[in-house]
């Protein structure tokens, strides 16, 4: 039955419809929508910044598996956009909300105003403007259509109004209406033709070593029990990218490590001595393919993806099954016959062994100050059984995804796509997503200190993370390529360019009034970390690790 309403009333409830929990924001914007919320159970978190809020929603969808929202007035649209970057390399449903100047003052100068579509049009999968009020149901419901099929990734409406406001006083009668398949992703789970089943059954049948990529689209299809029936099926070996690293335990007889530019030599070995690659929800870039070299050329390819503007894009002649994820895994595992591959799974296993011999020493190294390698063993041992592990981008992403183990079914591990400082906001929105679990991000210095703020926004909103950040005074991961440029030249200041003063991240947080503590030795971690943990704050633990400390590269083909 229609009901007369304002378009801020619209807005609010037709976002409860689709299973809004939570809403980013940074002011000023969507006023009175926002008072609207308090009458549809929307927890409103006010944020420091465009781009935290929009890294909070990322965190917030990756977890949770439903679109997250944040909005923006029309200055800070450029700020928005810029944060879209992440969800959207990521993988990820967020649905953007900007204001904009309305269409009479577009194209005079207007105050603040630049035009939006070009900011967002790289890093969103659909834009659209809002114009009149009968429009804004109709474009909701696009937009979460658009977010939550095929590859998830972001969506931009732009409202009528600098604020967003102009559509929000008028009124009009309305069904609130959602679709229910769009308020989770994947929104449908189409099954492969069984045509390609058969000849991607057919070519692993005459594969002696096959090995599957797992990647984030098996994250995104919920396939780890459809990914560990498959690969024992057929005794394929797998390897997964750091957005996968948590589809297989540490321990799994066919595990065989984390794979790429930011993976482990040992997983690498094993894709480069195999016969047949399956990729499973991968988009074969180039961190994933060590530069397309894994698989070498003439290998046979099988891939499997919901999009299908993926399959094939990097291997030509590539097998392609366009399903979802999940259920294109469970095809194949019923149309393969059973693999006996006993020498293909010892001879991978010996890389494993020898990587796992090699990297040994430096988890259990007593040095100080401390090596992140053992920082890193600590923060294993240290973690629940149902963590959230959320890892920023660069040595952050190299040091867990190779060096942390994951050794629950019930542990979660997210990184950013490529954001340095997405790590800690993106850490907020993840537990808004899961408040009952402990959700522990993992940082460097240079990292965290992109936003600080946001432990205000954790201590006013009461969201209890952790925070463990691997403090070396420095942007280390560029001191390799800069003593390169640096060549034979004096590099007395050569600091300039990567070191940073020291600082005490634990009086920060506790100036905040949130826990912090600092950790200078490693059997000191376990405590602080049972401590933070005890707190009812947000917590800081200020790891003090050495200065300038580099993360060894993988081995990669030549």
């Amino acid at each position: 039955m229609p009901q007369r309403m304002t378009g801020a009333r619209l807005f609010a409830r037709t976002l409860e419809a689709y299973g809004v929990s939570h809403v980013f924001f940074m002011d000023a914007v969507l006023r009175r929508a926002l008072a609207e919320m308090e009458d549809c159970n929307i927890t409103r978190i006010l944020g420091h910044s465009e781009k935290a809020v929009a890294y909070m929603a990322d965190g917030y969808a990756r977890v949770s598996g439903r679109p997250g929202v944040c909005f923006a007035q029309s200055v800070g649209a450029a700020n928005l956009a810029a944060a879209m970057q992440d969800p959207y390399l990521g993988h990820s449903a967020v649905v953007a909300f900007t204001g904009r100047h309305v269409p009479q003052f577009q194209h005079r100068n207007a105050y603040q105003e630049v035009q939006h579509e070009p900011l967002f049009s790289a890093v969103t999968k659909f834009h659209a403007k809002i114009e009149t009020l009968d429009q804004m149901q109709h474009l909701i419901r696009q937009a979460f259509r658009e977010a939550t099929t095929g590859t998830p990734r972001p969506v931009h409406l732009d409202i009528a109004g600098l604020t967003g406001d102009a559509l929000a006083v008028l009124e009009d009668e309305f069904d609130i209406v959602a679709d229910h398949a769009h308020t989770r992703y994947p929104a449908f789970r189409p099954a492969p033709d069984p045509a390609a089943v058969k000849q991607a059954a057919e070519a692993i049948g005459r594969s002696r070593r096959p090995v599957i990529v797992a990647d984030r689209g098996v994250v995104v299809s919920g396939g780890e029990a459809a990914l560990a029936r498959l690969a024992q099926r057929i005794q394929a070996v797998v390897v997964v990218t750091l957005d996968a690293k948590a589809v297989m335990l540490e321990e799994h007889p066919l595990f065989r490590g984390v794979v790429g530019l930011y993976g482990r030599s040992c997983a690498n070995h094993v894709v480069a001595e195999a016969d047949l690659v399956i990729f499973a929800g991968s988009n074969t870039s180039d961190h994933t393919t060590a530069n397309f070299k894994l698989p070498g050329p003439g290998i046979p390819v099988v891939q499997i993806d919901q999009d299908p503007i993926e399959i094939g894009r990097n291997y030509p002649g590539t097998i392609g099954l366009l399903a979802d994820v999940g259920a294109g895994m469970e095809a194949l595992a019923a149309s393969c016959a059973p693999g006996e591959r006993a020498d293909w799974l010892g001879q991978s296993q010996k890389h494993v062994d020898e990587w796992h011999a090699e990297v040994r020493a430096r988890r259990a190294a007593e040095s100080l100050p401390m090596r992140p390698e053992r920082l890193c063993a600590e923060f294993t041992e240290a973690l629940p059984d149902n963590a959230i592990v959320i890892s920023d981008t660069g040595y952050s992403a190299l040091w867990t995804g190779t060096l942390v183990y994951l050794r629950s079914a019930a542990q979660n591990y997210f990184r950013a796509a490529g954001s340095l400082g997405w790590a800690f906001p993106a850490s907020l929105g993840a537990k808004c997503a899961a408040p009952e679990r402990p959700v522990i991000c993992f940082t460097g210095d240079g990292g965290f200190y992109y936003h600080l703020p946001e432990l205000e926004t954790a201590r006013r909103r009461g969201i209890k993370t952790v925070t463990v950040v691997n403090n070396n005074h420095s942007l280390s991961q560029g001191l390799r390529n800069l003593t390169t440029a640096y060549g034979d030249r004096d590099r007395a200041r050569m600091g300039e360019c990567f070191e940073y003063r020291e600082t005490d991240f634990a009086r920060v947080a506790q100036a905040f009034d949130c826990f912090g503590v600092i950790v200078e030795k490693p059997g000191d971690f376990r405590k602080a970390f049972e401590q933070a943990m005890a707190s009812d704050l947000p917590a800081v633990i200020d790891v003090r690790t050495e200065f300038g400390a580099m993360a060894d590269l993988p081995w990669v083909p030549a």
